[in-house]
């Protein structure tokens, strides 16, 4: 999108609801200084604009403000910044449905059509969801589609606005007393004053949404800071004049104050003030507030999703969330779920209610946004800025102490605005702590690995135990250290019971360190870099996974497991739980993998990661061993020929991803487990993806890759992706009792 089109949009969203759905209602609050509302509601948006132009100018992608706290706040900060920003763009979006839905009826009447009463709900809600439909499916189709219609829209309703404008001072100029329309000016005090800026604050998050823009902007380093401002430019002045001539020029009827008038009025005031000074002035008022409403729908569609859409890329949200239209390249999941919780709010609350508590939402994220500026400044001095706050960190202050005591009055008039936000933070708090914390915690560790990879960092975490297990484990991992020039961590782990303190584990530690320096010596006589750690600590699992962490491990070999009871493998073994978890590649060794004894690699391939991982690293260990490679297949002899033909182009595709030449073989037996131990001969490495869901290990009975290594005496290597995707249920089954 170009600068004029995410301006618009900035645009578009602030005058939505700032002038043709709240002026009635906030006059009521303010009184005849509304005037004034508008301009302090405009220097306090002012102060976080800057906020705004700085970190969008520096940091571009999709989540603005979460994005920002994310980066510079500890947890659950950031998840919570984003909860929030969701939630207002949504609550903000439903006012400007309901807005739309009633200036649509007010056209039904206007054009003398007869009253229309639809089932289940009042026509305007049903106006209201029509309309949030059809700018989801605008949104759905594209950015720069977004950014022509709210183009388009804005500029329209601008002109008629202008007009309206134009038209009230005229009738002021011409007509005398209008004076006393003002006076008392404070007449509900400076409580009501405040009162209204939080009423209407929400008149102001249009910069919020123009910062969400910047991965689809051109030039974003330039053009965030200058939308932020221009829009601002735009509207304050705007909102002021409107308020100045609708409480100066409009006539209220007898024994009321014009401020009453149009706060009964509510959402429509505006039709009904344009009627006295306008020839069908009530008309165009009705055209500019259907043109308001559309446009501030469109840019706050688009912006909920985008939050919710970056939400669910650093997997926050269901990964669905962050999926992408192949044609459209839009958010087209994370559309579909706000537009959902926008009709939900429209539906369940009336309109006051829900601008105030969009308002609450809009200064608790941005005063958040300050205090990330004061951070970053902090933290990323070297980001390229297109734009820089004066003053910092005084001025970002500022902005927190008046947004603090804005929501702080608001909690006086709003107890029900403040009631829904705080119940939307708890129930933020608790999907955190219940679902996304575990989600982003696994995010951010595959992330890491992936930039090892990238820099070409390769280290094999080795996990040894007993003397009889230090030849296999370390002819795997050389294998690994060799393939990607990476050297080696040997680790033992001493567990611990609950209970009893650490300090026992001191004498086995010093037990384990002969077994350590076999390792280190194993890695050395291939000329590959090795060091040795002892962990002491509760639970093997979490010990190995602390140290693939802290010694920034890309891929971890560890033994079988002990043969285990029905109770253990209820509660999961150790192995199990590293390999669902573990922030690294994971290969578990089954039987004795002697070096000199490997005569070739058999890979039995199917679909997934896994098995494409598995695929990817044949040809090292084949290179390690000096062995061919053998790819095969097993269809099930039940199997239709349909059937048949589908899973062997499942295993071509798998052989392609992994960018293996090779021939791939096809066996039909009943039992998968029969059918590779008849393939295999003596000094056969097996070498096999884990299930891409559910258990690697039955409750009942042996795995396919234990039985094998069992009965058929061959090694065995399971292997397991960092990431791994649901697959069909003949996968899952793969590895079940054969």
């Amino acid at each position: 999108m170009r600068l004029i089109d995410v301006t618009m949009i900035g645009v578009g969203a602030m005058i939505g609801a700032g002038i043709f759905v709240l002026t009635g209602i906030a006059a009521g609050v303010a009184g005849p200084a509304l005037v004034v509302v508008f301009l302090l509601n405009g220097f306090v948006a002012l102060l976080t604009a800057g906020a705004y132009a700085e970190l969008g100018s520096a940091i571009h992608g999709a989540g603005g403000g979460y994005l920002w706290i994310k980066r510079s706040l500890p947890d659950p900060s950031g998840f919570l910044s984003g909860w929030v920003d969701w939630f207002a763009h949504a609550v903000a979006c439903s006012l400007y449905a309901l807005g739309f839905g009633a200036y649509m009826k007010e056209v039904l009447i206007v054009v003398g059509l007869p009253e229309w009463h639809p089932p289940f709900l009042p026509a305007e809600i049903w106006f209201a969801v029509g309309a949030c439909s059809l700018f989801a499916y605008i949104n759905y189709r594209g950015a720069s589609e977004t950014g022509k219609a709210g183009s388009v829209v804005t500029i329209g309703k601008v002109v008629i606005i202008g007009g309206f404008i134009a038209a009230g001072l005229w009738a002021m100029a011409n007509r005398t007393g209008w004076q006393g329309a003002f006076s008392p000016f404070l007449s509900e005090g400076l409580g009501g004053v405040f009162a209204a800026m939080g009423l209407t604050f929400i008149a102001f998050e249009g910069y919020e949404i123009i910062a969400q823009t910047s991965e689809e902007v051109e030039d974003p380093k330039r053009n965030i800071p200058r939308a932020v401002f221009l829009s601002l430019l735009i509207v304050v002045p705007i909102y002021m004049l409107v308020a100045f001539v609708a409480v100066g020029a409009v006539v209220p009827p007898e024994g009321m104050s014009v401020t009453a008038y149009l706060a009964a009025e509510k959402e429509v005031a505006l039709v009904k003030a344009a009627d006295q000074f306008m020839v069908g002035g009530g008309v165009i008022i009705l055209v500019g507030g259907l043109l308001s409403t559309i446009s501030a729908l469109n840019a706050t569609i688009y912006s909920s999703s985008r939050v919710a859409f970056a939400m669910a890329r650093d997997a926050s949200l269901p990964a669905a969330v962050a999926r992408v239209h192949q044609d459209n390249l839009t958010p087209h999941y994370a559309i579909l779920l706000s537009t959902v919780l926008i009709i939900g709010m429209a539906i369940a609350l009336p309109i006051e209610q829900i601008a105030a508590a969009a308002s609450v939402m809009f200064l608790l994220l941005f005063g958040a946004v300050n205090v990330a500026l004061i951070r970053l400044r902090t933290l990323h001095p070297e980001l390229d800025r297109g734009y820089r706050v004066p003053f910092v960190p005084f001025t970002p202050i500022l902005a927190i102490v008046a947004m603090v005591f804005i929501a702080a009055i608001m909690f006086v008039d709003y107890p029900l605005a403040w009631a829904a936000a705080g119940g939307w933070i708890v129930l933020g708090v608790a999907f955190y702590y219940g679902y996304s914390r575990k989600r982003e915690t696994a995010f951010s560790e595959r992330t890491a690995w992936m930039e090892r990879i990238e820099r070409n960092e390769y280290r094999v975490l080795a996990a040894v135990y007993q003397p009889a297990s230090v030849e296999s484990l370390m002819a795997a991992s050389t294998a690994l250290a060799e393939k990607y020039q990476g050297d080696i961590v040997a680790v033992s782990v001493v567990e611990v019971p609950e209970g009893d303190s650490l300090l026992m584990g001191r004498r086995q530690a010093r037990e384990l360190q002969p077994i350590l320096d076999a390792s280190v010596a194993c890695a050395a006589a291939r000329h590959i870099s090795a060091t040795s750690v002892v962990k002491i600590g509760r639970r093997i699992s979490h010990s190995l996974m602390q140290t693939a962490r802290e010694e920034g491990c890309n891929f971890l070999v560890m033994g079988e497991p002990h043969r285990q009871s029905m109770l253990e493998r209820l509660v999961s073994s150790s192995v199990e739980r590293v390999l669902q978890d573990a922030p690294c590649q994971v290969g578990v060794v089954y039987g004795h993998l002697d070096p000199a004894q490997v005569k070739q690699i058999l890979v039995p391939v199917t679909s997934g990661k896994n098995s494409e991982l598995a695929m990817r690293l044949a040809p090292a260990f084949a290179a390690r061993f000096d062995v061919p490679i053998r790819v095969v297949t097993v269809v099930s002899a039940d199997a239709t020929e349909a059937e048949a033909e589908r899973h062997v182009a499942t295993a071509r595709e798998t052989m392609e991803a992994a960018e293996f030449n090779g021939e791939l073989e096809v066996l039909r037996r009943t039992e998968v487990s029969r059918a590779l131990l008849r393939a295999m001969r003596k000094g056969t490495l097996v070498v096999i993806g884990a299930p891409s869901a559910g258990s690697v290990f039955p409750l009942i009975g042996e795995t396919v890759p234990a039985e094998i290594a069992h009965r058929g005496r061959n090694p065995v290597i399971v292997v397991r992706d960092v990431e791994v995707r649901r697959v069909r249920r003949f996968e899952r089954l793969f590895f079940a009792r054969s």
